[in-house]
């Protein structure tokens, strides 16, 4: 079985509908076709695997995670005590 985003939407042999941009678990036979059809791309670099895009679509795709990245991806460093313990 290989994990897979989809590029297109996409009814498996069950009946189930799947999205655009929802990451699926098929056979090596069914990524095969999926792949002939252009429903999933056959490059290795994914990148980011989570829903693509507006909020909106995110949402109808059942995403509950963050809509875009942190806004300070620095790192924070110490977050614990400042001073001495008196």
């Amino acid at each position: 079985m290989v994990f897979v985003r989809l590029e297109k939407d996409w009814t498996d042999s069950s009946g189930v509908e799947h999205a655009a941009g929802a990451s699926v678990d098929v056979d090596a036979a069914t990524l095969a076709q999926l792949q002939a059809k252009g429903i999933v791309s056959d490059t290795e670099a994914q990148g980011w695997v989570g829903p693509t895009g507006t909020p909106a679509d995110m949402k109808a795709q059942g995403w509950v995670g963050p809509t875009a990245p942190p806004k300070d991806t620095k790192p924070q460093g110490w977050v614990g005590p400042t001073g001495a313990d008196a």
